[in-house]
């Protein structure tokens, strides 16, 4: 273009329209650089705000585009050691022969979580304590970027919760294996003496060997949520939870009080023995068990002694020899009066139904209210049968009338006598954990006297049974100090011990 007509082109525009035109043709600028600016200011604060970010709809909603997949981290899996090798055979245990008794390093894993279940998520709890924000999240701002993160941070932390309820309810956690753990026992022996029994403390005994206390037990197909005291404490806010059982059953509420406390001297726990009829009775040793309330949550923990979960009465009050009716068709007189205040059960038996403890208690068996004269339920295996089941089915009655109300009843706990039985000569020597394998994969419970009684009802099985069937290393054996010379224990288990994995595994459940 000619040099001279470009300079000389607005004159020349300007001498062929006159003054008029070009006014309105600076008006037209003006207005033009006007709309320039204003829109320049907006987008710029636009962007730098987060309010007005986070009131955009969200990306799915402006593309109307199906749900995208994110990946967010799950929280780290543990690396333990697993030098044990795997299961050479199994042992089930026979109803028919009952006589008695630092941290790891870790890697990540990810999981794929749909992004429009966050956005459900948050509009469910968009009118809970802490509301949170969602969005379009600009490329520019930093702050906003920060903001959204942490909002799908805690949506995805949420969700992942509830899926982990829901898969502790479908799992099976009576199935899996044994692994070793370097940062277990959960307390020490030495240490829990507020409420662990002597003569079930190993590391006061004259036992050298502890690595048994080393172990832990993995689920097959899901994940078991690690125990805390503070955890547990925060679930049972206001609850009560009530064993009701045999010396087994005090076992796992001993290992219960010591897991709580991590095995700490706790001053702030109330006795409420009173408030349940737990007192020594005239004459007596100790109470038929014992209660304590944590004050920071309202937590009571009950263990209560019924060994054969059945009412027991004595037909003569006045006479301290009296025979005692056993009536097989009731439940313990305990659950009768209190379990409208209980909201976690945990019942079982087994162990004391054999002829000497009858005759050494002098107990009747009664159906009825009536000596039992039925001989299809005289003999022990079916009379204890006859019971479970009537007192589960009892408790499931209850359930209507309390629906808040989980109950439990706790498969049998192994015996592991060799060469004799507990009066015979029976041992249980061995201290190599696992040595007899350490994995279970059987679908169905080792106990099926349980496993029958509980079916059909709303009582869970607590399925403890062929997972401590392979750890005969745990029991007390010879190293009890109250048993006579030459006589072991290999119905009870040393604390910390096998226990603990049964009160882990009702953690995960309730």
């Amino acid at each position: 273009m000619d040099l001279k007509f470009c300079f000389f082109f607005p004159f020349s525009l300007r001498m062929k329209g006159g003054p008029y035109k070009l006014r309105r043709r600076a008006k037209e600028l003006s207005l033009i650089l006007i709309v320039l600016v204003g829109a320049t200011v907006l987008l710029w604060t636009w962007d730098r705000s987060p309010v007005l970010t986070s009131s955009l709809p969200s990306k799915n909603k402006l593309l109307h585009l199906s749900p995208d997949i994110k990946t967010v981290p799950l929280e780290p899996k543990r690396h333990v050691k697993e030098e044990i090798s795997t299961l050479t055979r199994s042992e089930v245990i026979n109803n028919k022969e009952e006589h008695h008794f630092d941290e790891t390093s870790s890697t990540d894993t990810t999981e794929t979580v749909p992004i429009q279940k966050k956005e459900e998520e948050a509009t469910k709890h968009k009118h809970g304590p802490k509301r949170e924000k969602t969005g379009v999240i600009k490329t520019g701002s930093s702050s906003t970027q920060i903001e959204e993160t942490k909002n799908v941070i805690l949506l995805e932390k949420t969700s992942e919760k509830e899926e982990k309820t829901v898969e502790n309810q479908a799992c099976n956690h009576a199935k899996g294996k044994w692994v070793i753990d370097d940062r277990r026992p959960l307390y020490s022996g030495f240490g829990c003496k507020q409420w662990l029994a002597p003569m079930w403390a190993c590391r006061l005994m004259q036992r050298q060997d502890f690595a048994f206390e080393k172990t832990r037990w993995q689920p097959k197909d899901c994940d078991m949520e690690e125990f805390e005291g503070s955890k547990f404490l925060a679930r049972m806010r206001d609850k009560t939870l009530a064993f009701v059982g045999d010396s087994l059953g005090r076992q796992q509420f001993q290992s219960l009080m010591c897991m709580i406390t991590a095995g700490k001297n706790s001053s702030d726990v109330l006795d409420v023995g009173k408030e349940y009829g737990l007192v020594i009775p005239p004459g007596g040793k100790r109470p038929n068990g014992w209660a304590y309330r944590f004050p920071s949550t309202n937590t009571t923990v009950i263990y209560y002694w019924s060994s054969t979960l059945c009412d027991l009465e004595p037909l003569n009050v006045k006479d301290p020899h009296t025979e005692y009716a056993m009536h097989l068709d009731r439940p313990p007189a305990f659950l009768h009066q209190f379990l409208p205040k209980i909201d976690v059960v945990v019942l079982n038996s087994g162990h004391h139904w054999n002829r000497g403890k009858l005759m050494a208690n002098r107990w009747v068996m009664y159906v009825g209210g009536v000596p039992n004269n039925n001989s299809k339920i005289a003999d022990m295996g079916s009379a204890k049968n006859f019971t479970i089941h009537s007192t589960v089915k009892w408790v499931d009655s209850q359930l209507p009338k309390y629906p808040l109300l989980k109950a439990f009843y706790r498969s049998i706990s192994p015996r592991h006598f060799v060469n004799g039985d507990w009066n015979t000569g029976g041992s249980c020597d061995n201290t190599t954990p696992m040595s007899i394998g350490k994995e279970v994969l059987q679908e169905e419970s080792s106990d099926y006297s349980a496993a029958s009684a509980v079916r059909g009802t709303g009582v869970k099985l607590l399925d403890i049974t062929a997972l401590s069937q392979v750890r005969d290393e745990g029991h007390i054996s010879q190293f009890s100090i109250t048993a006579t010379p030459g006589v072991q224990d290999c119905l009870h288990w040393c604390l910390p011990g096998v226990p603990d994995t049964w009160n882990e595994i009702l953690f995960a459940q309730i």
